[in-house]
């Protein structure tokens, strides 16, 4: 055992594996940011989240109260992620600058959540218009993954709009733990986006995505490739993940791959592999068999056909 304690006390043996923490620098705290993910879905959700006891007479001294605590915890949260991502040897919890800055940029994030409530509603009506099981909106916000999901999307992606390191995809990790809906916070969703069912689903850093685009549970939106630099590593930050215009359908387990462009009204059937450009309307299904003596004999290409 102190042999084992000795090598793994090695830093030589880390490679990047270690934090070294800085006297009074404060970290970012996985339970303080679950809190202020409930606190924004009360806000967004008054009723459904948070104080279930609210009323129309009630709820601008909740809002109030909520977004109070809102403003405080998330400075502090935000002042962390600065201060984690900084490679400045100084205090930074004693930065007065940080500091400021982490509490513009909290102040920033509160004025954008009346713009993320209204596109959330659409998301709402969206999954709601799009499941004929669903019986109300209230169903939908209590129950629905994506709801959950997408919440936390928009507010990682805000956030990170706006300058806040790290926090953004932790928050949208803790969507994948609860749901398990991947969704980067750097990809740009338009309004009136719902999954059907959502587990296993994936959106790259680099997607694009219309408005009113639905997609179904095991959907991957990913990178075909990766170039490589001179030292054959990743080159990172360039675009290389599908773009989805709007009015577009992906069925169950289809895997769209690279920066390709499905185009608007494209409707995707399930168990696809799809990493050419669609045209607008276009249908992409499996190829059918034909209904002869030769049960090996498809019409159409092997992988797909246009219908």
């Amino acid at each position: 055992m102190t042999k084992a304690v000795s090598q793994l006390s090695d830093t030589a043996t880390l490679k990047g594996l270690f934090h070294e923490h800085r006297d009074n620098d404060p970290l970012p705290s996985g339970k303080d940011l679950g809190t202020i993910v409930n606190l924004c879905r009360s806000i967004l959700f008054p009723g459904f989240y948070g104080m279930s006891t609210i009323n129309s007479r009630t709820l601008e001294y909740h809002i109030g109260v909520n977004t109070e605590s809102l403003y405080d915890l998330l400075s502090q949260q935000i002042l962390a992620g600065l201060c984690f991502s900084s490679t400045s040897k100084c205090n930074c919890s004693s930065n007065e600058v940080l500091k400021q800055k982490a509490q513009e940029l909290a102040a920033e994030f509160i004025s954008r959540l009346p713009q993320i409530r209204e596109i959330l509603a659409t998301d709402v009506e969206a999954a709601y218009n799009g499941d004929p099981a669903a019986e109300s909106f209230g169903e939908i916000i209590s129950c629905y993954p994506i709801i959950k999901a997408i919440t936390n999307y928009r507010i990682a992606h805000e956030l990170m709009q706006i300058g806040v390191p790290l926090i953004p995809r932790i928050i949208s990790e803790m969507a994948h733990s609860e749901t398990g809906i991947d969704i980067h916070p750097g990809a740009q969703i338009g309004h009136h986006f719902t999954i059907d069912h959502g587990t296993g689903v994936v959106i790259g850093a680099t997607c694009i995505i219309g408005n009113n685009v639905k997609l179904y549970q095991g959907v991957t939106l990913g990178a075909k490739s990766f170039p490589l630099d001179e030292n054959g590593n990743p080159i990172k930050g360039i675009p290389r993940h599908p773009i989805l215009e709007d009015n577009v359908i992906v069925y169950s387990n289809a895997t769209i791959l690279g920066r390709i462009t499905i185009a608007h009204d494209t409707i995707i059937g399930g168990n696809l592999w799809v990493t050419d450009d669609t045209k607008p309307g276009e249908r992409l299904v499996q190829a059918k068999k034909q209904k002869s003596s030769d049960r090996n004999t498809t019409v159409g290409p092997d992988t797909f056909g246009g219908l």
